[in-house]
């Protein structure tokens, strides 16, 4: 079969195949159709091709090397959760204890007390107020 590609003439042969007729029957448009198996497979051509550089064939399975395990030394696992969590709450904590005493600062200049009274922090046992973590903390609408 002759044929033309890109103003390339080819002379084209179509592999035969043999095949073996079965009992399955079928209509197309209104014409029967007859199914047939393939006895054997088609040989597939090999070819040698380049693509952007790179020489290969087809109609070869790939070699594809064995990865050889190297025994590299242990990676250290990051902070657990526990941890993340604490370093957390230890953050919300400085930023909580900071604004409050930023707005001690403010109250104690709008009524005229000296510097030593802005300095007090209530702090007693490492413990905040629960009270000022739900509105010091980020707002909800942050997050989205």
């Amino acid at each position: 079969m002759q044929l033309k590609y890109r103003g390339v003439d080819y002379e084209y042969v179509p592999p035969q195949v043999a095949a073996k007729p079965t009992e399955l029957v079928g209509t197309y448009r209104g014409l029967e159709w007859r199914f047939k198996t393939a006895t054997s497979s088609v040989q597939q051509p090999t070819l040698d091709l380049v693509y952007r550089g790179v020489a290969y064939q087809t109609g070869q399975h790939p070699t594809v090397p064995e990865k050889s395990i190297s025994s590299s030394p242990a990676v250290k696992a990051g902070a657990s959760a526990k941890d993340m969590a604490r370093a957390l709450m230890l953050g919300h904590h400085t930023l909580i204890k900071h604004r409050q005493q930023s707005m001690l600062g403010r109250v104690a200049a709008e009524v005229g007390l000296g510097l030593e009274a802005s300095h007090y922090w209530s702090h007693i046992q490492g413990k905040a107020n629960p009270g000022f973590r739900a509105t010091y903390d980020r707002s909800p609408a942050a997050l989205s």
